[in-house]
């Protein structure tokens, strides 16, 4: 059983940068595809940005790309995100999910994803 723990959310002005941390312990998340999610007071959870196994894939969400680096380091059993050029609207909890499952699957949705963190605060303020 994979646990997922985030880190890193604070509040920080617009344009500033931020770089949340998901660290795994227990399973083998080295071989699990891993992403990170966003939900905002009043609005539902959203895909952000996911990332292979061995971390050549990456995808993101069109409002985050280009603003949003995802990245894992499997030996330190770590995936982070990096966001930079941040904006008020980037405001949500962020949570970091793990998919055990082998097999395609549509990786923006959460409900695809067997493991989650309990979630940091970003705030962004204007």
């Amino acid at each position: 059983q994979v646990q997922l723990r985030e880190s890193g959310g604070r509040l920080v002005q617009a344009g500033g940068s931020l770089k949340l941390s998901c660290d795994a312990s227990g399973g083998s998340p080295s071989n699990y595809y891993m992403a990170w999610f966003r939900q905002a007071p009043g609005k539902e959870r959203e895909f952000v940005a996911t990332i292979s196994p061995m971390g050549v894939s990456t995808f993101y969400q069109a409002s985050v790309k280009g603003r949003f680096t995802i990245s894992r380091d499997n030996a330190k059993k770590t995936m982070y995100l990096q966001m930079s050029s941040l904006k008020p609207e980037d405001t949500a909890v962020y949570f970091c999910a793990g998919r055990g499952r082998p097999g395609d699957f549509d990786r923006r949705s959460g409900d695809n994803y067997d493991y989650w963190g309990q979630g940091t605060q970003v705030t962004v303020s204007s």
